[in-house]
């Protein structure tokens, strides 16, 4: 029996999509966690199998010694967990991608950095220390700009700054965020890069010995343009012109290519305009959230399924099946910073031609906040269609049905 260690966030979205592809493929779980080591039987979780993700090197450590058994394959499932990923595979010995290739692409400066020496589309950008003073930028960049966090995901921690007073205060906003989010943060600094106009678009694909196999393009509808970039819509197939999709998947794989990343599940975001292809991110993981699941009627199996296949060498899939038509997921905005209590109207929502599934993942009582505070949605509405319009419309129409009661948190913590 095949093993893969996975590397579980605390507040995963996908984690039980992982393990239920693991047990349709008769593959053996070590599941690690980033959990407080004395928390984690309170969870039902083996305490030795608790690991601080974000500090690589202190949770290989611990996982490397308590092991029960070597595993045939690592992955983790979010960003936190990749460099550790790779720093086990390393030292254990297994396929895939190496730290060196991971590390930079968790790095928004080391990933500009990357992508200026390899000649890619690439905005002007700063590195600012993090205790520097960003009135010395307005002189050298060109507004509006963009603030952002060094490793944080999910556009926390980016914002638009329109002009000078803004920029200042965006830069006291993100370092704060920053500091709150990442143990590191104070020493990190900030990004600091000229807007780039243009539609976003996302590329999921998997890579296997260094070629990229595109699997989807996902059309973002909704104009991300600022002040915060909370991302909602996504949509496939993409209704861009077959050269400009093609276009960006030679732009994925020359980014791909410059990292050393060869193998395994890739999620670009990025940018189109007359200039062409501006890449925003690179991750050597799979697109977040549950979002994957609008890829299941293209692949005819999960993209979890798919993922744990390539990693294992397991036999690959049985051929693909038809895959037209279209499908499209809105990941529900959080409209406020409070305390959720629920949503009205859900089965109003349901019941709208073309949505094929709800799932609302806030919990009743969880202090909820949108970008650039936050990291996390309502939920999720997936839909399918005849094509992008419709399968865009049924999710337009059930957002417009749902009500979510998110109570003020100073009212609720004085009750």
């Amino acid at each position: 029996m095949k093993r893969v260690l996975l590397l579980l966030p605390a507040a995963g979205y996908r984690n039980e999509d992982f393990l239920a592809a693991a047990r349709k493929l008769e593959v053996e779980v070590i599941a690690a966690a980033n959990h407080c080591r004395r928390l984690a039987p309170l969870w039902g979780l083996a305490p030795l199998l608790a690991a601080p993700f974000d500090c690589p090197d202190v949770a290989a450590e611990i996982l490397l010694d308590q092991l029960p058994a070597k595993p045939d394959a690592v992955l983790a499932l979010e960003d936190t967990g990749l460099e550790l990923a790779a720093l086990l595979r390393e030292q254990m010995g297994l396929p895939g991608n190496p730290l060196s290739a991971v590390r930079p692409l968790r790095d928004k400066l080391a990933f500009r950095q990357l992508l200026r020496q390899g000649g890619l589309n690439c905005p002007a950008f700063f590195h600012l220390a993090g205790d520097a003073d960003p009135s010395g930028l307005l002189q050298r960049i060109r507004l509006p700009a963009v603030v952002k966090a060094r490793r944080l995901s999910s556009s926390r921690g980016v914002i638009r700054a329109d002009d000078g007073p803004g920029l200042v205060a965006a830069v006291s906003r993100v370092r704060r965020i920053q500091e709150e989010a990442d143990r590191d943060g104070r020493a990190l600094g900030l990004v600091v890069e000229e807007f780039i106009p243009g539609a976003e678009y996302a590329l999921e694909g998997m890579l296997q010995e260094g070629r990229l196999r595109a699997l989807a393009l996902f059309d973002k509808p909704d104009p991300l343009d600022g002040p915060y970039f909370e991302e909602t819509l996504y949509v496939t197939p993409s209704r861009l012109a077959p050269g400009v999709q093609e276009e960006i998947r030679r732009t994925v794989q020359r980014a791909c290519a410059l990292a050393g990343l060869t193998e395994g599940p890739v999620h670009a975001e990025m940018r189109v305009n007359r200039d062409g292809v501006w890449l925003l991110e690179v991750a050597a993981r799979s697109i977040g959230g549950l979002c994957a699941r609008t890829l299941r009627h293209a692949l005819g199996m999960s993209l979890e399924e798919l993922i744990l296949r390539q990693a294992l060498g397991l036999p690959p899939p049985p051929p693909q099946p038809d895959a037209r038509g279209a499908a499209g997921v809105m990941m529900l905005p959080i409209p406020r910073h409070g305390i959720y209590q629920g949503v009205r109207n859900l089965e109003a929502a349901l019941a709208v031609p073309g949505v094929s599934d709800i799932r609302i993942t806030a919990e009743r009582g969880q202090i909820v906040a949108p970008p650039p505070d936050g990291a996390s949605y309502l939920g999720f509405v997936f839909s399918r269609g005849d094509s992008p319009g419709q399968a865009e419309m049924a999710l337009r129409l059930a957002h417009r049905l749902m009500d979510f009661d998110i109570a003020p948190a100073a009212v609720l913590t004085a009750r």
